[in-house]
């Protein structure tokens, strides 16, 4: 059975390497960018930063500051607008999955044409995106270097999931130094969203040698430092690890896709414009206890990558051990403890499960469901 392995073109990694990609997007000769950030970075000067550093290399820029969090189909309109009107011939994303996701949607309507609603599923565009150089300073998406593009759709109150070749960044970056005044909250949910990365792409029907090792690792890594960086945002070891650790992650489910969490949890995002990190790390743990029935050993090696001892063990203690490895990572980071603590409604459980067994990322879930599973899978994280 065949498999294609999808990336970046190029890569560009480490404390203080914003320099050295400036160089990099310098040669390849595009003559104005559009920036695409949130509100947040705009305020804090980081755009502005990221403009001048351009124009040092000669390359123009404008700042769109409109990507919100849980990206929304009027964000990419606004910004494809603005793309339009200045005449822009390559995108610079700025920030984590929010802006990075809707500079996604912009770059590809850009050359493509129509509504981004328009290109919801598999590789549903006929072009390659307009150039996107996209730079983290988050460490857990892995938006920067993936084929994912996730839009909510306002009217549908859903979340789109976009899966699309078309979409992946020609460049990323992570500066770990870009990372430093993420905050706590923010931090561990940018962490653990990485984890459910890791963990579902480890257990995805669609794994292979060369992703298995990207999430091996990459669980090893988070399950290691993200304490570390929680608790002191300036550790920059911790960071840098981090920031390996959310690129691996991301690296292994661009290839090997998702399941049933993130099909969940899109769910959640649209309908309540929760933070996507943390619906992810508060169903983790409830999925894969669904899971484990076909997959438990498989999540014995997730949990021996967590630092289990699993010597002896049989593949279903193995799995209880990395449910509740995944389960002590989400409380020492101050994870909430249910979907009841973000204000979800059980009366709203039916449609939210009848939206998740429509969303691509559960095609690859190790263990098929249904609509009365996904509720009760809904109903145990609460």
């Amino acid at each position: 059975m065949s498999s294609t392995f999808f990336i970046p073109a190029v890569n560009i990694m480490g404390l203080g390497c914003l320099d050295e990609a400036m160089t990099a997007i310098r040669n390849y000769g595009f003559r104005k960018a559009l920036i695409v950030t949130d509100a947040g970075l705009a305020k804090a000067g980081v755009a502005s930063k990221v403009a001048g550093l351009l124009a040092l290399q000669d390359v123009d820029s404008v700042i769109f500051d409109g990507a919100k969090p849980n990206p929304s189909i009027a964000n990419v309109e606004l910004g494809l607008g603005l793309l339009k009107e200045s005449q822009c011939d390559f995108v610079v994303s700025l920030g984590g999955g929010s802006p990075h996701d809707c500079a996604k949607g912009i770059a590809l309507c850009a050359t493509n044409g129509g509504q981004i609603r328009d290109y919801e599923g598999v590789d549903r565009s006929s072009k390659p995106q307009l150039p996107l150089i996209a730079i983290n300073t988050t460490a857990g998406t892995a938006s920067e270097m993936t084929r994912f593009c996730i839009i909510t759709d306002e009217t549908r109150h859903v979340k789109m999931a976009i899966v699309d070749r078309n979409v992946t960044p020609l460049m990323s970056v992570n500066d770990p130094a870009l990372m430093v005044a993420m905050p706590k909250g923010l931090t561990a949910a940018t962490g653990m969203d990485a984890l459910t990365h890791a963990v579902e792409a480890y257990v995805s029907t669609a794994a292979t040698p060369i992703t298995d090792a990207c999430a091996l690792k990459a669980i090893t890594l988070i399950s290691n430092n993200l304490r570390l960086a929680v608790r002191d945002g300036n550790d920059l070891a911790a960071r840098e690890n981090m920031a390996y650790a959310q690129f691996l992650a991301g690296m292994a489910f661009n290839n090997a896709s998702l399941g049933f969490v993130h099909a969940m949890a899109h769910q959640l995002g649209g309908f309540y414009d929760l933070p996507h990190g943390v619906c992810n790390a508060v169903l983790l743990p409830h999925v894969q206890s669904f899971n484990a029935s076909v997959c438990a050993a498989r999540l014995t090696d997730v949990a021996h990558a967590m630092g289990a001892d699993t010597r002896g063990f049989s593949p279903e203690e193995g799995a209880r051990n990395a449910i509740a490895a995944i389960r002590s990572l989400a409380q020492d980071v101050d994870i909430p403890a249910g979907l009841r603590d973000l204000g979800v409604r059980l009366n709203d459980v039916p449609v939210l499960a009848a939206n998740a067994l429509k969303d691509a990322c559960g095609l690859t879930n190790p263990r098929a469901a249904d609509q009365r599973q996904i509720e009760e899978i809904f109903r145990s994280a609460f």
